[in-house]
């Protein structure tokens, strides 16, 4: 066959550094629905209790954080129950915490199958992305029941009128975790370590990202150091999360809007980081 001669159809590494390919990547939907399904009947096998870690790790956590920054810490939520306040900031963070440090060894996990077949290596990362949804689906149903259980209590809680936003909301730390996932996946094919710095940077992340106070409470209490968490983005998304399940406070604005035109330009350098790895990453995991 000479090299004039035109193939049937031709894989090649893609040309442009920001390119989807969501023609290709709506060709093997099929693929990516099986990813997705692997992923969630994958996070719990061979456990006794199965998915019912997805209703437990939450509360359990919830009831820490009351107890230790609540009761013990002084921090006073007004009159948002504690409980019900961790719970909110929680649901939003537990969804970005892991579905990042999953997505972040995109390549590295699935590299024996990326040397033998070939799809759209986005799937991977995507795939993530999509069942991660569905734990925080199932995560947010827990907030709803517990909000109305509290409300039926006669609590002074009621959503702000911009409770839709929360779509936006929920782009946005998607957008920023795809991103900064696409980034690290493509670090983690030459630099293992950063795999264990994940873990261990998530986990102090989350004391600054206001999951158990808000950027008042920081403000007041943490005079000296609340630069760090004013400058965080995820901070700034989920106080304006959590702004929005209650008409007390008064919507964070700024963190709805910030946080949507960061999540854009991070999700597109991790794109450009991508394409470029997934040229020649095959060579290094």
């Amino acid at each position: 066959m000479t090299e004039e001669e035109d193939w049937l159809y031709e894989i090649k590494p893609k040309g442009k550094l920001i390119d989807l390919n969501l023609r290709e990547i709506w060709r093997y939907r099929d693929l990516l629905i099986l990813f997705v399904k692997r992923d969630i009947t994958t996070a719990y096998k061979q456990t006794i209790l199965g998915p019912l870690w997805f209703l437990i790790a939450p509360l359990f956590t919830s009831v820490v954080f009351t107890l230790v920054f609540n009761e013990v810490a002084g921090i006073d939520n007004g009159a948002i129950p504690n409980f019900l306040f961790n719970l909110t900031g929680l649901t939003l963070w537990n969804y970005f915490k892991e579905v990042l440090s999953v997505s972040s060894s995109a390549f590295t996990s699935n590299a024996g199958l990326f040397g033998k077949v070939y799809f759209p290596r986005f799937i991977a990362p995507a795939s993530r992305v999509i069942s991660g949804l569905f734990k925080f689906g199932i995560q947010l149903i827990i907030l709803i029941v517990f909000y109305a259980y509290y409300y039926s209590k006669g609590m002074d809680i009621l959503p702000s009128a911009g409770l839709p936003l929360i779509v936006l909301v929920v782009l946005n730390i998607i957008l920023l975790r795809m991103g900064f996932g696409l980034i690290l996946s493509a670090m983690t094919t030459k630099y293992r370590d950063l795999s264990v710095l994940i873990g261990f940077g998530l986990n102090l992340l989350m004391y600054l990202s206001a999951v158990m106070y808000s950027l008042d409470a920081a403000r007041n209490k943490l005079k000296d150091y609340y630069w760090a968490i004013e400058w965080n983005p995820i901070a700034q998304i989920i106080e304006s999360y959590r702004s929005l399940w209650f008409n007390s406070l008064e919507i964070y604005w700024t963190g709805i809007y910030a946080g949507f035109c960061l999540g854009i330009l991070v999700f597109f350098i991790g794109l450009m980081v991508f394409n470029k790895t997934e040229k020649t990453f095959i060579d290094t995991v």
